[in-house]
């Protein structure tokens, strides 16, 4: 999944255990501009440093994971969690506009299949 949004808020790096580390971020998402939303990710391990070039009031385009969890707590109640995992963030340059997809450089020197050019009976005959 992506999102474009504006980076609100930079956390520091967590060190949740000796061997797990996050980062948490949150971004202004106007789809709506009159009603933005704010949407708190989160990157993990080696990907916390991708934020570390990046400041607050900057326009990236964030790709995440949607992951969910669930957890039974000491009374025996079971709870669910949701976060999204960030595993690419961009920052979107002033004025940029989106890249044109062009043809896969295979598809320049195809050829045109034998049986369309093939008649079974009439030059205007269909193949099926």
């Amino acid at each position: 999944m992506d999102v474009k949004g504006k980076i609100v808020e930079i956390s520091a790096v967590q060190q949740i255990s000796d061997s797990f580390k996050k980062r948490e971020f949150v971004i202004e998402y106007a789809e709506n501009p009159q009603y933005p939303e704010f949407v708190k990710f989160e990157v993990i391990q080696d990907k916390c440093g991708l934020l570390d070039n990046l400041k607050e009031a900057q326009e990236v385009n964030v790709s995440f994971n949607l992951k969910g969890r669930k957890w039974t707590d000491k009374q025996g109640v079971l709870k669910y969690f949701n976060s999204l995992q960030a595993w690419k963030i961009q920052a979107v340059e002033a004025g940029q506009a989106a890249p044109e997809a062009a043809p896969p450089a295979s598809m320049e020197n195809l050829e045109e299949p034998e049986w369309l050019n093939e008649s079974k009976g009439g030059a205007d005959d269909l193949p099926f």
